[in-house]
């Protein structure tokens, strides 16, 4: 598998690095974040990463293949520009291709509570197919620490990207 994974602003970037760490090994994964992230983490197998202003990478084309593309954390500001088609940086460049390729977009917006017009852009972006899956906790899975949460919503959106894993325990 080919997965995109963005990190759009400045809070809950530790979530997005998060879920790139628990990515099996075999899976190739292009990564991008925003300005706002801020974030260095070191570099692991099959993982690349572009800047945000390299509209020119690969994970911009069409004719570059990927099998989907998760933005976790996804800021207002990012779900706002791909609701209107805006690709004016890599990020968004890369989700507008994700639609006109019909491939899996996850957008995993952080911000809370959400404004009707947020709901309105993440109303129109379902309505396209496109998952919105926002960072909720399962309290069935009876999470003790936040790690536990984590790997619940890591483990939740693992199953939107068919990944196989054990982070957290199935509702029986």
């Amino acid at each position: 598998m080919r997965l995109i994974v963005a990190i759009s602003g400045a809070s809950g970037v530790s979530l997005g690095k998060r879920f790139i760490e628990k990515l099996p090994k075999d899976i190739e994964v292009f990564v991008v974040m925003s300005k706002n992230a801020k974030i260095v983490f070191e570099k692991e197998q099959n993982i690349t990463q572009f800047k945000n202003s390299n509209i020119a990478a690969s994970i911009a084309s069409g004719s570059f293949k990927t099998d989907a593309m998760i933005i976790v954390p996804c800021s207002m500001n990012t779900l706002a520009k791909i609701s209107c088609g805006i690709s004016d940086n890599l990020i968004t460049r890369a989700a507008s291709v994700m639609i006109k390729e019909q491939k899996k977009l996850i957008l995993a917006p952080r911000e809370m509570p959400f404004s009707s017009i947020s709901l309105e852009n993440m109303l129109k972006l379902s309505k396209l197919n496109i998952v919105i899956a926002p960072p909720v906790i399962g309290y069935y899975a009876n999470p003790l620490n936040i790690e536990d949460m984590e790997d619940f919503l890591i483990g939740k959106w693992f199953d939107l990207l068919g990944i196989s894993h054990n982070l957290f325990k199935r509702w029986e």
